[in-house]
């Protein structure tokens, strides 16, 4: 977790005082999708339970999302079904890079002269 917090706070830092947030913004896709997901539970409207973490099955070696767990983790799991921690993993970078091309093409495309100035 701290490392977690310090890069947060390093990309945030870097993106304010470098004059592109908006830019870091588009890049965080994934990890924006996740608050707003987790909002019921972070203001308690749903029962936040102490670890959020998938299910390991110990039959099928497998990790299992659970509905009442609210975060990017749980959620890819419920849309694809049980899947191995590699599999997994590698579902979620496949995700980042996708939004990070994603955030790329909004920001060099000519949508991009709405939002920026230069």
């Amino acid at each position: 977790d701290t490392y977690c917090y310090f890069a947060g706070m390093t990309f945030a830092v870097v993106g304010v005082l470098g004059h592109f947030s908006k830019t870091l913004l588009l890049f965080f896709i994934p990890q924006l999708i996740n608050f707003l997901y987790s909002l019921p539970q972070l203001f308690g409207f749903v029962v936040c339970p102490r670890h959020r973490l998938p299910r390991y099955n110990m039959q099928t070696k497998l990790l299992e999302g659970i509905p009442s767990n609210m975060n990017l983790v749980n959620l890819t799991l419920l849309i694809t079904g049980p899947l191995s921690e590699r599999a997994l993993c590698i579902v979620l970078l496949t995700f980042q890079v996708v939004c990070c091309g994603l955030a790329f093409a909004i920001r060099y495309s000519p949508v991009a002269e709405l939002f920026y100035e230069d």
